[in-house]
């Protein structure tokens, strides 16, 4: 099977205080007696929750991303789309969540086989592809083009546009969101590196622009994911002020999911 690399690093809260991350990672291992070169990842980021009286967006990202875990390793020929929404379906019912007042959380998930790898991003973590043919980038990008035109500068605005046609998708207690995420599939002869990542990572390469992604790769290779988390925080700590790069947060959480399909483990 191939390597799997992950690194995690919580965030600050609005106010800047230290806090929980509400980042997951999801790994799905060969289930024993399978066929070992299938497998899948997902990290899901928890959006900060500021509405009284609902779960945290961690929270929701746990409870997500323990759904996907089980629905992946029970039934892994089945379409990612309907695997995201059969499990944002089944936390709704379980913890009696409502579209509209419900917490939320992005989506970056892929599965492979011998024979091909899926990709599916909901919201704004995105999903890279590196392989014999150039690199793909897999993003939802309906997040920061509302961002670039200024639709999200107040609560109220961004809960006009979630999962409204002309607006956002983002998971959330519509299992429908799931229909608008995004997909690619490639062939698993031609990929040879995936990343995964969350924003908090992604905005080294998207705003700081401190490497693109064929040099966050390299980094990662050299000295491992978590040289690429502490490259981002570095960043942000000479701008504790938040002028140059101006965002909600001093530091957000970070997740990065690294598959090497050249190098075995296992």
């Amino acid at each position: 099977m191939p390597r799997i690399e992950v690194a995690e690093q919580a965030g600050t809260s609005l106010d800047g205080e230290p806090r929980p991350s509400e980042d997951r990672v999801v790994v799905v291992d060969p289930a024993p007696g399978s066929d070992r070169e299938t497998g899948a990842v997902a990290v899901l980021d928890g959006a900060t929750e500021q509405r009284p009286g609902l779960p945290s967006g961690g929270w929701y990202a746990q409870q997500l991303g323990h759904r996907l875990h089980e629905t992946l390793a029970r039934a892994p020929g089945t379409d990612l789309r309907a695997t995201l929404a059969d499990a944002i379906d089944a936390v709704a019912r379980e913890h009696d969540l409502r579209a509209g007042v419900s917490p939320s959380s992005t989506v970056a998930l892929a599965r492979w086989t011998a024979e091909v790898v899926d990709v599916l991003v909901l919201a704004d973590s995105p999903v890279v592809l590196f392989g014999t043919t150039g690199v793909e980038i897999v993003a939802d990008e309906r997040l920061s083009r509302l961002r670039t035109a200024g639709r999200l500068r107040t609560r109220s605005a961004v809960e006009s546009l979630r999962n409204h046609v002309g607006g956002f998708w983002v998971a959330e207690a519509a299992p429908d969101a799931a229909e608008h995420a995004v997909r690619a599939r490639l062939p698993r002869a031609e990929v040879q590196t995936l990343i995964l990542a969350t924003d908090g990572v992604a905005t080294g390469v998207d705003d700081y622009g401190l490497f693109d992604w064929h040099g966050l790769r390299q980094l990662a290779d050299d000295s491992g994911p978590r040289a690429v988390l502490d490259a981002v925080r570095d960043a942000e700590r000479s701008d504790s002020a938040r002028t140059r790069w101006p965002r909600p947060k001093v530091h957000d959480d970070q997740a990065i999911v690294v598959v090497d399909f050249t190098t075995r483990s296992g």
